[in-house]
């Protein structure tokens, strides 16, 4: 049987009050670790093998009952380092939610090197340049994941991939698709000196992104703020712009909504050619 510690009551216990110091951006990135609320979120980590430190539970739940063979099983979640029986106040001080789930983990970081994106299996390629918004960045990295894309990259100004809101609107993409940090300044001129393709979208593009050819090897979308749009600098190193069609009556779309459909149109075009985007 795994290791399950003794149980937390107090709130003002000093391993708690570290797990709960990981709600703010800055001491995620000193202690290079993150929350994970929650028992999809909990099960997927552990179904992938993602190194958990810490897994806290509200003891009186029976939120346990879903996770027996976890601890049963020595193959599995071998990564973890403690199970912790503690308090609904625990729970409520490590979440953001209002009415949080019984269950956390305390996630060790595993940021991939910028070498994945040029190896041979470089492919299908998702850039965000400014995405603010915690909601649109997990949706993009979840779409990405379903459509097969190699990697994800966020630029200047995007969203903290580690928010507990962009970590729950992945829905647990975030371990099945490799997501990355990146200066797309130089980033990007790299990328085109490889003769990687940009791609952005803009709705003052002549190109349907239907007519658009995405079989190519090697493939990077990149998609700006959901107001400006992509920066002026990175819309320079873009050497191609498509726009949706849109028969129905309405503006634009969604960032995210507009990555979802360029991926999946992606993944379509290279599926016919033979190619997996992966």
């Amino acid at each position: 049987m795994r290791n399950l510690e003794g149980y937390i009551s107090s709130a003002s216990n000093p391993r708690v009050k570290e797990w709960a110091k990981l709600l703010e951006r800055k001491y995620r990135q000193r202690e290079e670790k993150f929350l994970l609320e929650g028992v999809h979120l909990v099960k997927e980590a552990l179904e992938a093998g993602w190194p958990l430190d810490v897994i806290a539970f509200d003891e009186g739940s029976g939120v346990m009952d879903a996770f027996e063979e976890y601890i049963e099983d020595e193959q599995r979640g071998s990564d973890v380092t403690a199970w912790f029986p503690v308090s609904p106040e625990i729970i409520e001080k490590c979440s953001e939610t209002g009415t949080p789930q019984p269950i956390f983990a305390v996630a060790r970081k595993r940021p991939p090197s910028e070498e994945l994106l040029f190896g041979d299996d470089a492919g299908l390629i998702v850039v965000l340049d400014g995405v603010q918004d915690p909601g649109n960045v997990g949706t993009i990295v979840r779409s990405a994941a379903a459509s097969g894309a190699t990697a994800v990259v966020l630029g200047k100004g995007t969203a903290d991939l580690y928010n507990p809101k962009t970590i729950r609107a992945t829905m647990g993409a975030l371990f099945h698709v490799p997501v990355l940090e990146a200066d797309l300044s130089s980033l990007l001129p790299q990328a085109a000196e490889q003769g990687v393709s940009l791609v952005g979208t803009s709705l003052q593009a002549a190109q349907s992104c239907y007519d658009y050819d995405f079989s190519d090897r090697n493939v990077w979308l990149v998609f700006g703020n959901e107001g400006s749009g992509m920066s002026e600098q990175v819309a320079t190193l873009v050497d191609a712009n498509v726009i949706i069609p849109m028969t129905g009556r309405a503006e634009s779309l969604n960032v995210a909504m507009a990555a979802t459909v360029l991926l999946f149109e992606a993944q379509r075009q290279r599926g016919l050619k033979g190619h997996k985007g992966q």
